[in-house]
C-alpha cells in the first residue's frame, strides 16, 4: 500500500517560476472581465454567422435609400408608352459566340386578338450595350440638385427593363428601389416613435409602482386586446383625403407607432421592476437623485441591450404593416411610391396570372424581414447574460 503511494508522486517542474510567460494569458483574461456590456454584445454577436450576414443585407439596403435616384436606372415616373406591360428583359454577354459585353436585344411586339394581349419578342440581330456610370434621366437629388447621373443607364435608343413595366409603362425595378425609401424609412421613423413611449410609461409604470402601474398596464391591456389590422383600416381610414403625401407619410407612421410601443413599454416595466431593488438605486436614491434621473441615467442603460434587440424585431412589423395598408388601398397612395403601393397594383388575378412579375415587389419585402429578424435574433441572444 505504502509502496504503491510512494511510486505516485507529484511531478515538480526544477525551473523557475517566470511571471512574464502567463502574461499574454491574464492580458486576455483581464480585456474579457474589463470589457464593457456593449464590448461583450459585440464579441457574441460576430459568433453569430446568420445575424452577421443578415445585418450586412440590411446595410446594403439602408445604404441604398439616400442614393435611390443614382441607382435607379430610370425615373420612377417615366412611361414608355410602346411598352405597356412589357415582361423582364435579360441580360446577355455573348452575341453570336463573340464576347460584346452586358447588353439586352430590342423588343418588338404583335398585339395578339385572340388573348387581347401584348405579345413581346426580342429581335438578337443586334446587340445592344447597357451603359454605366452614364448620363440619363433627370432627376431632384435630395429634391434640390437637379442631376442626371446614373451608375446604370439603358442603351442608347434602347430599353433595359430587367424587372419588366406595369400598366402605364414604367420601369418596375426603378420603381421598387425608389420605393426602398418610403417602405425602409417608414420602420425607422414608426420605431423611433414606438420606442420613446415604450420607455416612458414602462418606466414609470416599472419604476414608479402603485396607481401609476395599475392605469398603465390597464390601458395596455385595453390596446392589445384590439383586433390590429382592423384597428389599422379604421385609422388609416380617418386620414383626410385631400393631406399631401408627405401629411400621409407621417400619419402612417405615427399610427404604427401608436399601436407598437405596449409591448416595449412591458419589458422596459418588468426590467425596471428587477433593478429598482439594485443597490446602485438604492445609492443614487440616497445620495438625492431625482426620479427622473435614476430612470435615465442608471436603470435604462443596464438594459439598453435587451431594447434594441426588441426593437430590431419589431422594426419588421412596421415594414409588414405600411406595406399591407399600401396594398388595401388605405396606407400610402400614389405618387407616393412604396412596396405596398407597387403591390396595390397586383391584387387581382389576371395581374397574377398574365403578369407575374408585378408580384416582384414581395421579394424586398420578404429579404428584409427575413434579415431584421435573423438580426434580431442574434442581438437578443447577444444581449442575453445567461446565454
Amino acid at each position: 500500500m505504502n509502496t504503491a503511494l510512494s511510486s505516485k508522486r507529484h511531478y515538480v517542474d526544477p525551473r523557475p517560476f517566470d511571471p512574464g510567460k502567463t502574461e499574454p494569458v491574464g492580458a486576455e483574461s483581464e480585456s474579457f472581465y474589463r470589457a464593457s456590456s456593449w464590448q461583450l454584445m459585440w464579441w457574441k454577436f460576430r459568433r453569430h454567422k446568420v445575424a452577421v450576414a443578415a445585418a450586412f443585407v440590411l446595410l446594403a439596403f439602408y445604404l441604398l435609400v439616400p442614393f435611390v435616384e443614382v441607382v435607379a436606372p430610370y425615373n420612377q415616373t417615366k412611361r414608355h408608352g410602346d411598352f405597356l406591360y412589357a415582361p423582364p428583359q435579360a441580360v446577355h454577354l455573348m452575341h453570336e459566340g463573340r464576347f460584346v459585353g452586358p447588353h439586352t436585344y430590342r423588343y418588338s411586339y404583335s398585339f395578339d386578338l385572340e388573348s387581347f394581349r401584348r405579345v413581346y419578342t426580342p429581335d438578337k440581330s443586334k446587340p445592344q450595350p447597357i451603359r454605366f456610370l452614364c448620363r440619363g434621366d433627370t432627376y431632384q437629388f435630395w429634391g434640390v440638385w437637379e442631376m442626371n447621373f446614373h451608375l446604370v443607364c439603358p442603351p442608347e435608343d434602347g430599353t433595359m427593363f430587367l424587372l419588366g413595366t406595369d400598366r402605364l409603362g414604367r420601369d418596375l425595378l426603378s420603381r421598387i428601389i425608389y420605393g426602398a425609401r418610403i417602405s425602409l424609412t417608414i420602420g425607422i421613423v414608426g420605431i423611433a416613435v414606438s420606442f420613446a413611449l415604450g420607455l416612458f410609461f414602462g418606466g414609470l409604470a416599472g419604476y414608479l409602482g402603485g396607481w401609476v402601474d395599475h392605469v398603465i398596464q390597464r390601458m395596455i391591456e385595453i390596446l392589445r386586446s384590439l383586433p390590429e389590422l382592423p384597428l389599422w383600416l379604421a385609422l388609416s381610414a380617418a386620414l383626410p383625403a385631400n393631406w399631401s403625401p408627405i401629411l400621409v407619410f407621417f400619419g402612417i407612421t405615427i399610427i404604427l407607432g401608436l399601436l407598437d410601443w405596449p409591448g416595449l413599454a412591458r419589458a422596459v416595466r418588468s426590467k425596471l421592476l428587477s433593478l429598482r431593488e439594485e443597490d446602485f438605486v438604492k445609492a443614487a436614491e440616497l445620495m438625492g437623485a431625482s426620479k427622473q434621473r435614476i430612470i435615465a441615467r442608471h436603470l435604462i442603460p443596464n438594459f439598453m441591450s435587451h431594447l434594441i434587440a426588441s426593437a430590431t424585431l419589431s422594426i419588421p412589423s412596421m415594414i409588414l404593416g405600411e406595406t399591407a395598408l399600401s396594398f388595401l388601398g388605405l396606407g400610402l397612395r400614389p405618387p407616393v411610391t412604396s412596396w405596398g403601393v407597387l403591390l396595390n397594383e397586383a391584387q387581382n388575378l389576371a395581374a397574377v396570372q398574365l403578369h407575374p412579375w408585378l408580384l416582384f415587389p414581395m421579394v424586398p419585402v420578404v429579404i428584409v424581414v427575413l434579415a431584421f429578424n435573423f438580426m434580431g435574433d442574434g442581438l437578443r441572444d447577444a444581449a442575453d447574460p445567461y446565454h
